[in-house]
């Protein structure tokens, strides 16, 4: 059985991933096919302590959202539920736009804050692909068949989504709506999987670390194509490397460098190239389990993307590929490598810190979702093993329920509170966002904009009160 796709996307409050919070999701069920099956438009009111930065309002027009009934918690909670019930028969991919960088790390983190699973996405075999991703490589290989627009007049291209649908001819009035980008992602699609049928069924074969990982190791070199300030960049590549204490990590050797002058050197001079990186180096460094821009070379439609012919490159991939002891020492340098993350300051960054619930606290998440006793939520909050779960358990508390909350987690919640709406940080300054109002309001004359603009004041003035 195919995977069917469900294509997501999401308006937020800004752009911080750890501050920002998502007002809009909308995700539409499509099979292999990219026929419609079914869709899911949602929205919550932005929480208490989240401040709605003006010129994230003015692109999504989302200010119904300061008036909706509908919470954060009950919004993530939907999402979950939905995209669970369309995995349950069939595993999906889950297909975004910039999804790696933005839209998947930001739902990550909010079925995480509100103690839902954050990984559905690429677990319970569904896959993800970042639609963006695969536009690098058809834009740096494939560009005859799939038209991609010019930026302004050129000569730099655009794989901005909504330039990118407008030139296929889809109507884009209603951009930066979820709903609305979802459409653009599947007629963009629709034109990839009419002109590229190969090319669409290979990115999909990559949405899991699985296909990765079979693509990786088949005996042909592989074209790799890169968008970096809106030029395209092409490589042959084969993979020459992969880190055994980070199993996501690999490295590609560029094959438009001769191997013969590469394959000898000392391990401190390939150490300095893993260490480095860089376009102009002949090792590159990738993770399996984000989407990766490349293809099998006998996908190209053309032979003349490189300068060495293609006998020539697969001579070079092979002499790479049967070389192990090269392949060790890549590897080893890059497990060498010294990849320290400062421990998070706040709540909403720990996703990644302190590792996996422990199978009662996952339990105890259960009960906490079925249960609408506020005084048996406290109590279950209160048996969280891990501090991140109890905290996140109390400000669910408090933003669901009025009732008897103990003053504990009621102080604790007004700090958070005050810090947010008092004080200026990385989540924004309620301050600072009211001055950019003012100065945004002096230089539009557009109804809308000014609407937006004094909707989105009134919100932050509200937030003072």
């Amino acid at each position: 059985m195919s995977n069917n796709l469900i294509f997501y996307d999401t308006e937020t409050t800004g752009i911080h991933k750890d501050f920002s919070q998502i007002i809009q999701c909308g995700s539409i069920l499509t099979d292999s096919n990219l026929t419609f099956i079914d869709q899911q438009n949602i929205g919550s009111a932005p929480l208490p302590w989240v401040i709605p930065q003006p010129k994230a309002m003015l692109t999504n027009k989302k200010i119904n959202s300061f008036k909706s009934n509908i919470s954060h918690y009950q919004m993530m909670k939907d999402i979950q539920h939905q995209w669970k019930e369309w995995c349950a028969d069939n595993p999906s991919i889950f297909i975004t736009y910039n999804g790696h960088a933005f839209d998947e790390e930001l739902i990550r983190r909010q079925f995480w804050c509100n103690l839902l699973e954050p990984y559905i996405t690429n677990t319970n075999q569904n896959g993800r692909l970042d639609l963006m991703l695969m536009i690098h490589n058809i834009a740096s290989f494939f560009s005859d068949e799939i038209s991609i627009p010019l930026f302004k007049d050129g000569p730099t291209i655009s794989i901005k989504l909504e330039h990118l649908a407008k030139e296929h001819g889809i109507d884009v009035s209603d951009a930066h709506d979820a709903i609305s980008d979802c459409k653009f992602m599947i007629g963009l699609c629709k034109a990839i999987k009419d002109k590229l049928p190969e090319v669409f069924e290979s990115f999909l074969n990559i949405s899991s670390k699985e296909g990765v990982k079979n693509l990786l190791h088949s005996n042909e070199f592989l074209a790799l194509g890169e968008v970096y300030r809106r030029h395209s960049f092409k490589y042959p590549v084969v993979m020459c490397g992969a880190d055994n204490s980070r199993p996501n990590d690999i490295c590609f050797f560029d094959l438009s460098f001769d191997p013969d002058e590469i394959l000898d050197l000392d391990f401190t001079e390939i150490n300095k190239m893993v260490q480095a990186g860089g376009r102009d180096l002949p090792l590159k460094k990738y993770k399996i389990n984000k989407t990766i821009p490349i293809c099998s070379h006998k996908l190209l439609t053309s032979n003349n993307h490189f300068d060495i012919s293609h006998d020539e490159l697969q001579r070079r991939a092979d002499i790479v590929k049967l070389n192990e002891d090269f392949f060790t020492k890549v590897s080893q340098a890059l497990e060498d490598r010294i990849m320290n993350f400062p421990e998070p300051d706040y709540l909403e960054g720990k996703i990644y810190s302190g590792g996996f619930p422990s199978y009662r606290d996952q339990d105890l998440m259960k009960e906490f979702h079925i249960s609408n006793e506020v005084e048996h939520l406290i109590k279950i909050s209160r048996n969280f093993e891990d501090e991140r779960f109890r905290l996140l358990a109390e400000r669910i508390i408090c933003t669901q329920y009025e009732g008897e909350i103990p003053d504990d987690i009621k102080n604790r919640y007004d700090d958070l509170i005050h810090e947010r709406v008092q004080t200026d940080g990385k989540w924004g300054s309620v301050e600072k966002s009211l001055q950019e109002i003012e100065k945004l309001l002096e230089e539009t004359e557009e109804d809308e904009d000014l609407k937006i603009l004094n909707a989105t004041k009134e919100k932050i003035l509200s937030m003072k009160k």
